[in-house]
């Protein structure tokens, strides 16, 4: 037969080949205690000096320009209906020159021509307006 009942007539005096891993293990544990008491405890908790704020009274923002852009390609500035593009230019480069940085609101009627809108946006780019900002108007009935 392949396996020997225990008390059989086994050989006895062979060497027994497993590793006694006991001792490992209590050096391991050791190790282990030791690393956990030298480490330094964790705060969560992080102290932060920030500055305190000082609030200044700020002027309100400026209030857009408005340049309208008509059905019939027509402009108007605020409501005030514009002569010719060198009047469009003179405002725009009078509004480039505040130093308040009043921004620029393009309104586009839907049925107005693409040209248009491309020219009062060179325009602008020629005044040197950096603040701008476009908007399409609904179709009215």
């Amino acid at each position: 037969m392949a396996m020997t009942p225990l008390g059989g007539s086994g050989d006895d005096d062979a060497p027994i080949m497993d590793i006694n891993t006991t001792p490992l293990i209590d050096v391991m544990l050791v190790l282990l205690v030791m690393l956990i008491i030298t480490i330094p405890i964790q705060l969560h908790a992080v102290d932060l000096r920030l500055p305190v704020s000082k609030t200044v009274a700020t002027a309100p923002p400026p209030v857009p320009v408005t340049l309208r852009i008509g059905a019939d390609d027509t402009l108007s500035w605020n409501g005030e209906p514009l002569a010719d593009r060198a009047d469009l230019q003179r405002r725009m480069a009078a509004l480039a020159a505040q130093p308040t940085g009043v921004p620029l609101r393009i309104e586009s009627d839907g049925r107005a021509s693409y040209g248009a809108l491309a020219s009062v946006m060179v325009a602008a780019d020629q005044a040197g307006l950096r603040r701008l900002g476009v908007a399409s108007v609904p179709v009215g009935p």
